[in-house]
Protein backbone atom coordinates (compact mmCIF):
# COMPACT_ATOMS: atom_id res chain seq x y z
CA UNK A 1 0.00 0.00 0.00
CA UNK A 2 1.21 3.40 -0.80
CA UNK A 3 0.87 5.62 2.19
CA UNK A 4 -1.27 9.11 0.78
CA UNK A 5 -2.32 7.08 -2.86
CA UNK A 6 -6.61 8.00 -3.20
CA UNK A 7 -8.07 6.93 -6.17
CA UNK A 8 -11.28 8.68 -7.55
CA UNK A 9 -13.86 6.72 -10.03
CA UNK A 10 -15.80 8.94 -11.69
CA UNK A 11 -14.70 12.44 -13.49
CA UNK A 12 -18.05 14.26 -13.79
CA UNK A 13 -19.14 17.15 -11.45
CA UNK A 14 -18.69 15.82 -8.18
CA UNK A 15 -15.45 13.48 -8.63
CA UNK A 16 -13.57 16.11 -9.93
CA UNK A 17 -14.26 18.37 -7.56
CA UNK A 18 -13.68 15.69 -4.53
CA UNK A 19 -10.17 15.40 -6.60
CA UNK A 20 -9.36 19.17 -6.76
CA UNK A 21 -10.34 19.66 -2.84
CA UNK A 22 -8.43 16.43 -1.81
CA UNK A 23 -5.36 18.07 -4.36
CA UNK A 24 -5.58 20.65 -0.86
CA UNK A 25 -5.15 18.10 2.07
CA UNK A 26 -2.01 17.83 3.76
CA UNK A 27 -2.53 14.09 3.74
CA UNK A 28 -3.24 12.86 -0.20
CA UNK A 29 0.77 12.45 -2.02
CA UNK A 30 -0.99 10.82 -4.89
CA UNK A 31 -4.26 11.25 -7.13
CA UNK A 32 -5.22 8.54 -9.36
CA UNK A 33 -8.55 9.82 -11.27
CA UNK A 34 -10.59 7.16 -13.49
CA UNK A 35 -13.14 7.70 -15.61
CA UNK A 36 -15.01 5.84 -18.72
CA UNK A 37 -14.36 9.22 -20.73
CA UNK A 38 -10.50 8.81 -20.72
CA UNK A 39 -10.16 12.23 -22.37
CA UNK A 40 -11.92 14.44 -19.41
CA UNK A 41 -9.96 12.22 -17.36
CA UNK A 42 -6.49 13.20 -18.29
CA UNK A 43 -7.42 16.50 -19.02
CA UNK A 44 -8.81 16.81 -15.67
CA UNK A 45 -5.50 15.39 -14.42
CA UNK A 46 -3.39 17.67 -16.49
CA UNK A 47 -5.40 20.80 -15.52
CA UNK A 48 -5.09 19.77 -11.80
CA UNK A 49 -0.99 18.98 -12.19
CA UNK A 50 -0.74 22.83 -13.44
CA UNK A 51 -1.77 24.03 -10.04
CA UNK A 52 1.04 21.80 -8.28
CA UNK A 53 3.47 24.12 -7.92
CA UNK A 54 1.22 26.37 -5.96
CA UNK A 55 0.66 23.75 -3.39
CA UNK A 56 3.10 20.83 -1.38
CA UNK A 57 4.27 18.53 -4.00
CA UNK A 58 1.72 15.68 -5.40
CA UNK A 59 0.95 13.56 -8.21
CA UNK A 60 -2.61 13.75 -10.23
CA UNK A 61 -2.56 11.34 -12.97
CA UNK A 62 -5.55 9.47 -14.96
CA UNK A 63 -5.68 5.56 -15.26
CA UNK A 64 -7.47 2.63 -15.18
CA UNK A 65 -8.37 0.13 -12.62
CA UNK A 66 -5.22 -1.64 -12.27
CA UNK A 67 -3.29 1.99 -11.32
CA UNK A 68 -6.10 2.04 -8.45
CA UNK A 69 -3.66 -1.05 -6.72
CA UNK A 70 -2.06 0.05 -3.65
CA UNK A 71 -4.70 3.06 -2.47
CA UNK A 72 -5.61 3.60 0.99
CA UNK A 73 -9.28 4.77 -0.29
CA UNK A 74 -10.74 4.52 -3.69
CA UNK A 75 -13.64 7.27 -4.02
CA UNK A 76 -16.69 6.19 -6.10
CA UNK A 77 -18.46 8.94 -7.50
CA UNK A 78 -19.08 7.54 -11.09
CA UNK A 79 -22.93 7.52 -12.07
CA UNK A 80 -25.63 8.60 -14.01
CA UNK A 81 -26.65 12.42 -12.70
CA UNK A 82 -29.80 13.10 -10.18
CA UNK A 83 -31.89 14.95 -12.57
CA UNK A 84 -34.50 17.49 -11.58
CA UNK A 85 -37.85 16.34 -10.41
CA UNK A 86 -35.74 12.95 -9.50
CA UNK A 87 -35.10 11.36 -6.14
CA UNK A 88 -31.80 9.59 -5.45
CA UNK A 89 -34.25 6.40 -5.51
CA UNK A 90 -35.34 6.72 -9.22
CA UNK A 91 -31.36 6.50 -10.02
CA UNK A 92 -31.32 3.24 -8.15
CA UNK A 93 -31.52 0.70 -11.37
CA UNK A 94 -29.45 2.55 -13.30
CA UNK A 95 -26.83 3.45 -10.86
CA UNK A 96 -27.19 -0.68 -9.60
CA UNK A 97 -25.78 -1.84 -12.96
CA UNK A 98 -23.25 0.66 -13.32
CA UNK A 99 -21.65 -0.41 -10.38
CA UNK A 100 -21.76 -4.24 -10.36
CA UNK A 101 -19.87 -3.23 -13.74
CA UNK A 102 -17.43 -0.96 -11.71
CA UNK A 103 -16.78 -2.63 -8.12
CA UNK A 104 -15.93 -6.22 -10.14
CA UNK A 105 -13.13 -4.63 -12.26
CA UNK A 106 -11.86 -2.52 -8.96
CA UNK A 107 -11.52 -5.45 -6.92
CA UNK A 108 -9.63 -7.19 -9.10
CA UNK A 109 -6.56 -4.82 -8.10
CA UNK A 110 -7.14 -3.94 -4.32
CA UNK A 111 -6.79 -5.51 -1.59
CA UNK A 112 -8.61 -5.59 1.97
CA UNK A 113 -6.14 -3.45 2.66
CA UNK A 114 -8.09 -0.45 1.08
CA UNK A 115 -11.27 1.53 2.16
CA UNK A 116 -13.88 1.57 -0.28
CA UNK A 117 -15.59 4.95 -0.26
CA UNK A 118 -19.11 5.23 -2.10
CA UNK A 119 -20.63 8.98 -2.81
CA UNK A 120 -23.02 7.94 -5.15
CA UNK A 121 -26.74 8.10 -5.00
CA UNK A 122 -28.95 6.15 -3.81
CA UNK A 123 -25.54 6.02 -1.52
CA UNK A 124 -26.52 3.85 1.00
CA UNK A 125 -28.18 0.84 -0.88
CA UNK A 126 -25.06 1.32 -3.25
CA UNK A 127 -22.79 1.19 -0.76
CA UNK A 128 -24.49 -2.14 0.83
CA UNK A 129 -24.38 -3.17 -3.05
CA UNK A 130 -20.62 -2.83 -3.10
CA UNK A 131 -20.04 -4.71 0.12
CA UNK A 132 -21.55 -7.53 -1.35
CA UNK A 133 -20.34 -7.95 -4.32
CA UNK A 134 -16.77 -6.86 -3.01
CA UNK A 135 -16.39 -9.45 -0.70
CA UNK A 136 -14.52 -6.93 1.03
CA UNK A 137 -15.12 -6.72 5.13
CA UNK A 138 -18.29 -5.00 5.95
CA UNK A 139 -16.00 -2.09 8.44
CA UNK A 140 -13.92 -1.58 4.74
CA UNK A 141 -16.82 -0.90 2.49
CA UNK A 142 -18.43 2.86 3.95
CA UNK A 143 -21.09 5.42 2.34
CA UNK A 144 -20.18 9.30 2.45
CA UNK A 145 -24.21 8.91 3.99
CA UNK A 146 -25.52 11.75 6.03
CA UNK A 147 -22.19 13.50 6.64
CA UNK A 148 -23.19 16.79 4.83
CA UNK A 149 -27.20 16.30 5.27
CA UNK A 150 -25.33 16.57 8.83
CA UNK A 151 -23.55 19.73 7.63
CA UNK A 152 -26.06 21.30 6.40
CA UNK A 153 -28.42 20.39 9.48
CA UNK A 154 -25.55 22.43 11.99
CA UNK A 155 -25.56 25.12 9.36
CA UNK A 156 -29.05 26.06 9.47
CA UNK A 157 -29.25 25.85 13.27
CA UNK A 158 -26.06 27.68 13.17
CA UNK A 159 -27.89 30.31 11.37
CA UNK A 160 -30.92 30.42 13.30
CA UNK A 161 -29.02 30.74 16.80
CA UNK A 162 -26.56 33.20 15.36
CA UNK A 163 -23.85 30.48 16.34
CA UNK A 164 -20.56 29.25 14.81
CA UNK A 165 -22.08 26.05 13.40
CA UNK A 166 -18.98 24.07 14.60
CA UNK A 167 -19.90 24.69 17.79
CA UNK A 168 -23.37 23.51 17.31
CA UNK A 169 -23.46 19.63 18.04
CA UNK A 170 -26.21 17.44 15.95
CA UNK A 171 -26.98 14.78 13.92
CA UNK A 172 -28.99 13.62 10.69
CA UNK A 173 -29.08 9.82 10.86
CA UNK A 174 -30.48 7.34 8.98
CA UNK A 175 -31.13 7.06 4.76
CA UNK A 176 -29.34 10.21 2.55
CA UNK A 177 -32.29 11.13 1.45
CA UNK A 178 -36.28 11.35 2.04
CA UNK A 179 -36.45 9.49 4.98
CA UNK A 180 -33.77 11.00 6.99
CA UNK A 181 -33.76 11.97 10.57
CA UNK A 182 -32.68 14.42 12.82
CA UNK A 183 -32.12 13.65 16.00
CA UNK A 184 -33.51 16.81 17.98
CA UNK A 185 -33.09 14.99 21.21
CA UNK A 186 -29.53 15.16 21.75
CA UNK A 187 -28.78 18.68 19.61
CA UNK A 188 -27.14 21.35 21.58
CA UNK A 189 -25.35 24.38 21.48
CA UNK A 190 -22.11 23.60 23.31
CA UNK A 191 -23.40 21.49 26.18
CA UNK A 192 -26.66 23.48 26.24
CA UNK A 193 -29.95 21.76 24.87
CA UNK A 194 -30.90 23.07 21.43
CA UNK A 195 -34.46 24.10 23.11
CA UNK A 196 -33.09 25.34 26.66
CA UNK A 197 -31.15 27.81 24.48
CA UNK A 198 -34.00 29.11 22.78
CA UNK A 199 -35.83 29.49 25.48
CA UNK A 200 -32.98 31.20 27.32
CA UNK A 201 -31.76 33.11 24.61
CA UNK A 202 -32.79 36.56 22.75
CA UNK A 203 -31.44 35.42 19.30
CA UNK A 204 -34.86 33.63 18.08
CA UNK A 205 -38.26 33.09 18.68
CA UNK A 206 -38.29 29.51 19.34
CA UNK A 207 -37.27 26.93 16.19
CA UNK A 208 -39.31 25.20 13.74
CA UNK A 209 -38.06 22.00 14.02
CA UNK A 210 -40.21 20.95 10.94
CA UNK A 211 -39.39 24.09 8.81
CA UNK A 212 -35.36 23.51 9.43
CA UNK A 213 -35.80 20.15 8.90
CA UNK A 214 -37.59 20.24 5.38
CA UNK A 215 -34.88 23.20 4.54
CA UNK A 216 -31.93 20.15 5.50
CA UNK A 217 -33.71 17.70 3.73
CA UNK A 218 -34.88 19.24 0.64
CA UNK A 219 -31.20 21.19 0.20
CA UNK A 220 -30.01 19.08 -2.92
CA UNK A 221 -32.89 19.38 -4.76
CA UNK A 222 -33.03 22.88 -4.87
CA UNK A 223 -29.42 23.52 -5.65
CA UNK A 224 -30.28 20.72 -8.53
CA UNK A 225 -32.82 23.12 -9.60
CA UNK A 226 -31.14 25.90 -9.50
CA UNK A 227 -27.97 24.93 -11.41
CA UNK A 228 -28.14 21.22 -12.24
CA UNK A 229 -26.02 19.51 -9.69
CA UNK A 230 -24.38 20.16 -6.43
CA UNK A 231 -20.30 18.80 -6.15
CA UNK A 232 -19.00 21.83 -3.69
CA UNK A 233 -20.00 20.98 -0.37
CA UNK A 234 -20.78 17.15 -1.24
CA UNK A 235 -16.71 17.12 -2.20
CA UNK A 236 -15.39 18.91 1.05
CA UNK A 237 -17.62 16.33 3.04
CA UNK A 238 -15.80 13.22 1.06
CA UNK A 239 -12.47 15.11 1.83
CA UNK A 240 -12.97 15.23 5.08
CA UNK A 241 -14.01 11.53 5.49
CA UNK A 242 -10.37 10.85 3.64
CA UNK A 243 -8.58 12.65 5.89
CA UNK A 244 -10.39 10.60 9.20
CA UNK A 245 -9.10 7.41 7.62
CA UNK A 246 -5.70 8.58 6.53
CA UNK A 247 -4.66 10.32 9.50
CA UNK A 248 -6.74 7.69 11.74
CA UNK A 249 -8.22 9.98 13.38
CA UNK A 250 -10.87 8.15 14.97
CA UNK A 251 -13.52 11.14 14.77
CA UNK A 252 -17.16 10.81 15.00
CA UNK A 253 -18.98 11.11 11.37
CA UNK A 254 -22.55 10.00 10.23
CA UNK A 255 -20.87 8.02 7.41
CA UNK A 256 -23.47 5.27 6.13
CA UNK A 257 -22.03 1.40 7.20
CA UNK A 258 -23.74 -1.49 7.77
CA UNK A 259 -25.37 -2.26 10.76
CA UNK A 260 -25.15 -5.87 12.41
CA UNK A 261 -28.04 -5.32 15.36
CA UNK A 262 -27.02 -1.49 16.20
CA UNK A 263 -30.67 0.14 16.71
CA UNK A 264 -32.81 -3.25 16.14
CA UNK A 265 -31.46 -2.77 12.52
CA UNK A 266 -29.85 -5.46 10.96
CA UNK A 267 -27.91 -6.54 7.15
CA UNK A 268 -28.56 -2.30 5.94
CA UNK A 269 -26.23 0.21 5.25
CA UNK A 270 -27.21 3.12 6.76
CA UNK A 271 -26.24 6.23 8.43
CA UNK A 272 -25.69 7.07 12.29
CA UNK A 273 -23.03 8.23 14.13
CA UNK A 274 -19.49 5.74 14.14
CA UNK A 275 -16.04 6.37 14.46
CA UNK A 276 -14.21 6.99 11.63
CA UNK A 277 -10.18 5.72 11.54
CA UNK A 278 -7.41 3.84 9.21
CA UNK A 279 -9.77 0.57 8.92
CA UNK A 280 -13.15 2.32 8.04
CA UNK A 281 -15.43 2.25 10.37
CA UNK A 282 -13.62 0.97 13.66
CA UNK A 283 -17.32 1.37 16.40
CA UNK A 284 -20.96 2.28 15.55
CA UNK A 285 -22.47 4.55 18.38
CA UNK A 286 -26.09 3.94 19.97
CA UNK A 287 -27.59 7.64 20.74
CA UNK A 288 -30.03 7.45 23.50
CA UNK A 289 -32.79 8.32 20.75
CA UNK A 290 -36.77 9.16 22.26
CA UNK A 291 -39.36 6.90 20.78
CA UNK A 292 -40.25 9.27 17.99
CA UNK A 293 -36.68 9.75 16.66
CA UNK A 294 -36.35 5.52 16.87
CA UNK A 295 -39.53 4.78 14.99
CA UNK A 296 -37.93 7.13 12.20
CA UNK A 297 -35.02 5.73 11.88
CA UNK A 298 -36.50 1.91 11.28
CA UNK A 299 -38.77 3.21 8.85
CA UNK A 300 -36.32 4.36 7.15
CA UNK A 301 -34.06 1.07 7.47
CA UNK A 302 -37.47 -0.76 6.09
CA UNK A 303 -37.44 1.41 3.26
CA UNK A 304 -33.89 0.83 2.40
CA UNK A 305 -34.51 -2.72 2.86
CA UNK A 306 -37.80 -2.37 0.03
CA UNK A 307 -35.56 -0.51 -2.50
CA UNK A 308 -32.37 -3.58 -1.79
CA UNK A 309 -34.79 -6.33 -2.90
CA UNK A 310 -35.10 -5.00 -5.95
CA UNK A 311 -31.88 -5.55 -6.63
CA UNK A 312 -30.26 -7.99 -5.22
Amino acid sequence: MKKGKVTVIGAGFVGSTTAFALMQSSVVNEIVIIDINKDKAEGDALDMSHGVPFMKPLKVTAGDYADAAGSEVVIITAGANQKPNETRIDLLKKNAAIFRNIVGKLTEHITHDTVILVVTNPVDILTYLTYKISGFPYNKVIGSGTVLDTARFRHSLGEHVGVDARNIHAYIIGEHGDTEVAVWSTTTVGQIPMDDYCKSCSCCEGINKYEIYEKVKNAAYEIIQKKGATYYAVALAVKRIVECIMRDEHSILTVSSLLKGEYGIEDICISVPSIVGKDGVTKVLQLNLNEEEKAALTHSAKELKKHIAEII
